[in-house]
């Protein structure tokens, strides 16, 4: 698969760069640019968890569990435990 590229002028400190260089002679990427590639991925799925966590933490505050969800959750587990054919 041919993924075209665009060549985005940017600066980096000695320390980045030596950060960087670090992680293609780990592996992590075969040259300079694909280690920042996986970088901005990383970045990106990181920020995309948190965000996700977030509205996750903020439903249950606002529509905290009762013991009615409690009940039913444990009556599924128990249901899809003896649905196993173990």
């Amino acid at each position: 698969m041919f993924c075209t590229t665009t060549p985005v002028p940017t600066r980096f400190s000695d320390a980045d760069l030596a950060l960087i260089d670090g992680l293609v002679e780990q592996g992590v990427g075969d040259n300079r640019s694909a280690v920042i590639r996986e970088a901005i991925h990383h970045l990106a799925d990181t920020v995309h968890r948190e965000r996700t966590g977030a509205r996750i933490a903020a439903s249950y505050r606002e529509h905290p569990q009762t013991q009615d969800d409690d009940e039913l959750a444990l009556a599924y587990a128990i249901a899809l435990t003896e649905a196993e054919p173990w």
